[in-house]
């Protein structure tokens, strides 16, 4: 006698609801976290990276040759680096939510370029005995990233960027006598404002 096979085939087991639950609770995370913003910009971070810029600019004028003005500005830059990162990480520990995000890695890869460029610059024209542009092509690079990576954050972000684009046109054509002030109020100046709307505004 031959086997009795089923007519219809049987059914697959049905997935169960929990896993069905966290597929769904997933792709949103995934979704929102493309398509969201990078609000992590640390807003306290920027008054205190503005306030050790206005040192900064303060000690480079008082420096006595062109080397160690470099190397002032160039500490300033780390310093400020760190700062920014140790206060974004502050800011999203708070908020709960991570800083390693999409929307994160899309505003340093908008920013990453035109720092690159800067730091590369900055040694060809100082071996080039270009001092004088400095300042103008640190500001119109550091507006031009953050121009860029503000396309991935808060409004307010790419308007900071912008103006310091408009800073570094006028540091182009100022007299080198004025390139601790307009360092001075970039760095120092703009920092500050744009990072207490932050603050206010988008919290921490």
């Amino acid at each position: 006698m031959g086997l009795v096979r089923p007519i219809r085939p049987a059914s697959p087991e049905p997935i169960g609801l929990h896993t069905q639950a966290m597929d769904n609770l997933r792709f949103i995370r995934n979704a929102m976290e493309s398509a969201g913003s990078f609000t992590a910009v640390p807003g306290l971070g920027g008054i205190v990276m503005g306030a050790t810029a206005f040192f900064a600019a303060f000690a480079a004028h008082l420096s006595r040759n062109s080397r160690d003005w470099l190397k002032i500005w160039m500490a300033e830059a780390v310093l400020a680096l760190a700062i920014g990162l140790a206060f974004s990480y502050r800011k999203a520990t708070q908020n709960r939510t991570p800083l390693l995000s999409k929307p994160f890695r899309r505003f340093v890869l908008g920013v990453a370029p035109s720092v690159f460029a800067g730091a590369l610059l900055t040694m060809v024209f100082y071996q080039g005995g270009l001092n004088h542009l400095l300042p103008a092509m640190w500001l119109l690079l550091y507006g031009a990233g953050i121009t860029s990576g503000g396309a991935f954050s808060v409004r307010v972000v790419p308007v900071m960027g912008m103006s310091f684009l408009a800073l570094g046109t006028i540091a182009t054509l100022a007299p080198a006598r004025f390139a601790d002030a307009l360092l001075a109020a970039g760095f120092g100046g703009f920092h500050i404002a744009f990072g207490w709307v932050i603050a206010r505004r988008y919290g921490g």
